[in-house]
């Protein structure tokens, strides 16, 4: 193709300007040995979900999405690409055609051998659906050590697995019951009015689950709430684990939630959340969950994902 002027390979006819650099440009497709700033995995399962969802869409929506957005931050006079932040990309996991719990597996092995690499200092493991946590847990456990865990979420998914298996609404109470974690070494945050059942919220306080609720992030600012789930966290764990599920956003931002309603947080609100607890040396890794590009409008919930990453380089 290099012998027609105005050709190029499919795909990669696009407007370049050369000032600016996009965020995609960042990705680096792993190596061995080769190091970065944060690493990301996918993890394209969404066949365990109670409601119908395309979430297996999401990896590659949110790595779409990074070529929304520019490296230069005007607030802070600063620049990824200038800085020479580098994004390694693991790719996304196989998962089986048929089998819920082979695809656990696969993503529990694949956490633990990507882990294994210290290729980032931070992971962010892109699903798919909740039900992915259960076995990235698992595997940050067998790698890091005791783990904590800060929970973004409007539901306690603590479900019990008699009624449905290991849904995307069980995966902290499967944690718990299988002894992965501790249940003081959950904290909750966003859970929302009418959004659960009493018997899940009896089940968090028995098992020592910190909860708190929409009107407890409405009355305190968001970063004293993190740095106080931090502090209570620290001396107990070895590493922190961050658990977004984006239905925790309000739906008027996050319409490509499966389980999307009324009276959530803002974006301002997860991303502050977010970066006051990246600033603690214990968190390590992270998870962005329920996002289903097929319900999305313009991509909008795939583009605070994109941004939550984004926001982890800096």
């Amino acid at each position: 193709m290099s012998t027609f002027q105005h050709i190029k390979q499919a795909g990669k006819a696009q407007f370049k300007d050369r000032y600016t650099t996009k965020v995609a440009e960042l990705l680096t497709p792993w190596e061995e040995g080769k190091k970065g700033d944060i690493a990301i995995i996918g993890a394209p399962l969404s066949k365990p979900s109670i409601s119908h969802s395309g979430a297996s869409f999401a990896p590659d929506a949110i790595r779409r999405c990074l070529n929304s957005f520019t490296t230069y931050n005007i607030e802070r006079g600063t620049d990824l690409q200038e800085d020479k932040k580098t994004i390694i990309d693991f790719g996304d996991i196989t998962m089986h055609p048929t089998s819920i719990e082979e695809s656990h597996q696969r993503i529990y092995e694949s956490v633990k051998d990507a882990t294994n690499t210290n290729a980032a200092p931070f992971t962010i493991i892109l699903g798919g659906d909740h039900s992915i946590t259960t076995s990235t847990v698992k595997a940050i456990k067998e790698t890091k050590g005791t783990v904590g865990i800060i929970q973004f979420d409007a539901h306690h998914d603590l479900r019990n697995t008699e009624d449905g298996g290991p849904t995307n609404g069980t995966p902290f109470r499967r944690l718990i019951e299988e002894g992965h974690i501790k249940g003081e070494h959950l904290i909750q945050i966003g859970i929302r009015n009418y959004a659960n059942a009493k018997a899940y919220y009896d089940y968090a306080i028995e098992q020592s689950v910190t909860v708190y609720t929409m009107k407890d992030v409405r009355q305190q600012p968001i970063a004293e709430l993190i740095q106080g789930a931090l502090a209570q966290l620290e001396p107990k764990v070895d590493t922190i684990y961050l658990s977004v599920d984006m239905d925790v956003l309000d739906q008027a931002y996050a319409p490509g939630c499966p389980a999307i309603g009324p009276g959530g947080m803002h974006p301002d609100t997860l991303t502050d959340a977010i970066r006051t607890a990246l600033q603690h040396p214990k968190v390590t890794t992270m998870d962005i969950v329920e996002i289903d590009p097929t319900l999305d409008i313009r991509d909008m919930t795939s583009r605070i994902a994109s941004l939550l990453i984004i926001n982890s380089l800096i």
